[in-house]
């Protein structure tokens, strides 16, 4: 007879976004990591009857984040690289596109504030940016800024091993 032992699974409030190798402040939501493949239907000559169904190109679903308005500008600087455009009639002011793309970490921890899990995206950008949520003055909410993060894939972080449940 297999025994088996409890394995809780892990809670969705305790999480990092980390770019530039430091934790983003007051990030309060994540989408899900999402990608998507395609369907490509193909016909083999002499088999009208049924299609073979073969992957096609694989999409991934962009990142959205929103987080509470601080003094921190983090996600102002990033978006602001997009939509402020230098002066690139002189030479050395053409917009630096080492710091337009960049990597990002997802990372979740355990309730015993251990890292469990890590996600790396690659070549990162802002995509849409919202500084200023809509304003009630009725209403008792946190301002949130938001941003959608496009990105070229994910892989799990396989380094980042989850620490071995407590006996009982």
């Amino acid at each position: 007879m297999a025994t088996t032992t409890p394995v809780n699974p892990y809670l969705t409030y305790n999480f990092l976004v980390k770019w530039d190798g430091n934790p983003v402040a007051a990030v309060s939501h994540v989408s899900g990591l999402t990608r998507k493949t395609q369907v490509v239907s193909f016909h083999a000559g002499g088999q009208p009857q049924s299609a073979f169904k073969i992957p096609g190109q694989t999409d991934y679903e962009p990142v959205h984040l929103s987080r509470g308005i601080t003094t921190d500008t983090t996600f102002e600087e990033w978006a602001s690289l997009m939509w402020t455009y230098p002066n690139t009639q002189q030479l050395g002011n053409e917009m630096n596109m080492a710091r337009f793309r960049k990597p990002m970490q997802i990372e979740l921890y355990n309730q015993a504030g251990v890292i469990v899990l890590r996600y790396n995206l690659y070549n990162c950008w802002p995509s849409e940016y919202t500084a200023l949520p809509d304003l009630d003055s009725e209403a008792n909410a946190v301002a949130l800024a938001s941003m959608t993060i496009e990105h070229e894939g994910w892989d799990r972080d396989t380094t980042v091993t989850a620490p071995a449940q407590p006996g009982y």
